[in-house]
């Protein structure tokens, strides 16, 4: 199969239209061609004038590990072009970087889950174009994740970096198809084109959204293989809590846990309030140690996902499900624990990190409430999610 950028490479009919014109990359270390080739070195070589580039959140060059750690705008060592930052000193492109391009081309690798600040970084490139006039073509790639749509709409006032409008948890786009709802949904006047993938079949094994043809490059320092991305939208909850999602390990973001939790009795309690919710997956008590982050050199009981082998059930897996009936297991076994995170998320200020990655409070109460039902949950979130199916339906690309 091909995605975005290597369909641009190989057809100069594609190219025509920004041949002569002045173009601007916004990408990270996915980004790359078939034979791994950067995309920046690529277009380059095949004549594009690229005369800026930009990076998301964690940097052009990924380098940048945790959230809120902003990287600085530089120049490009072997191009000699300015590189600069959405994750700095601004969010949103500024008026003397929208001067150094006529079109600008995103080739992100995303995860297919709202929280994932591409998303976000994508919509504001796309207002920042319309508001100078300037054109944005997005060089589609896969949906690790694939279709599936769970969780809750992010609901109105709880907008921020990591909640760019009102979508589910796990979107089930890619970020070509995002695009055109952005452009919908916000109303944009603005020139934008999506270059399409060429034999993307997110329905078909074993990869379910990831072609196994290509090689996983993580988009992120802790986006580290396919069970991440498919985990995601559910352990993505836990930057919101006391417990480790496991960075400073080598999984991060496939595992939760902390020094003082019984990790055999929880996984229990979670079999006993929702079995439902654990299908698609394998549950695995485990041990670490994080070198870095929560509990650091502190040796915590925990709980490994495995949405992989054998136990993987692509429509039955519900990543956010399962991340919220841990919480709700955790509570039900120790009704005091001190779980949620009180602390500056994305820089927002007066909320709690939990509220603003679910983009409400909904999910946190459902959580803390003792006599709150999984169905009371399901009837919610069901009613969002068939929502979102049918409001994105006609925008489909594949």
């Amino acid at each position: 199969m091909n995605f975005g950028i290597d369909r641009l490479l190989a057809d100069p009919a594609l190219r025509a239209p920004i041949q002569r014109k002045r173009v601007a990359l916004l990408a990270h270390p996915a980004s790359v061609t078939r034979d791994l080739t950067h995309s920046l070195d690529a277009l380059m070589a095949c004549g594009l004038n690229v005369t800026a580039a930009f990076g998301p959140q964690h940097g052009l060059r990924g380098d940048k590990q945790d959230n809120m750690v902003e990287s600085p705008d530089f120049t490009d060592p072997v191009h000699g072009i300015p590189v600069f930052s959405l994750y700095g000193e601004v969010r949103r492109p500024s008026g003397q970087s929208m001067g150094t391009f006529d079109t600008i081309l995103v080739d992100l690798q995303d995860v297919g889950c709202r929280i994932y600040t591409f998303v976000t970084t994508l919509l504001y490139v796309l207002e920042a174009a319309a508001a100078h006039g300037k054109a944005v073509w997005v060089l589609d790639r896969p949906n690790p994740a694939g279709r599936p749509v769970e969780g809750l709409t992010l609901r109105e006032g709880w907008e921020s970096f990591v909640g760019a409008g009102p979508m589910p948890m796990r979107h089930g786009l890619t970020l070509g198809e995002m695009c055109h709802w952005f452009v919908e949904q916000f109303r944009l006047d603005v020139d934008y084109r999506v270059i399409q993938m060429e034999g993307w079949r997110p329905d078909e094994g074993p990869g379910f959204g990831w072609p196994p043809s290509r090689v996983w490059i993580n988009p992120s320092p802790n986006a580290a293989n396919l069970n991440m991305a498919r985990c995601y939208a559910g352990t993505v909850m836990l930057e919101g809590t006391t417990l480790s999602e496991g960075r400073g390990t080598t999984r991060p973001l496939e595992l939760f846990g902390a020094p003082d939790i019984d990790a055999r009795a929880l996984i229990a309690e979670m079999h006993r309030i929702a079995p439902e919710w654990l299908g698609g997956c394998a549950l695995r008590a485990i041990a670490f140690e994080p070198t870095f982050h929560k509990h650091v050199g502190k040796l915590c009981n925990g709980v490994h996902v495995h949405a992989e082998g054998s136990a993987y059930d692509h429509a039955a897996f519900k990543p956010w499900r399962l991340q919220a009936l841990a919480f709700k297991a955790l509570r039900a076994l120790s009704p005091d624990y001190d779980l949620w995170r009180d602390f500056p998320y994305e820089y927002e200020i007066g909320k709690l990190a939990i509220d603003v990655i679910n983009g409400s409070p909904l999910l946190r109460e459902w959580i803390d409430e003792a006599a709150a039902e999984p169905g009371d949950l399901d009837a919610v979130a069901n009613a969002d999610e068939v929502s979102w199916r049918e409001q994105v339906r006609p925008l489909l690309l594949y």
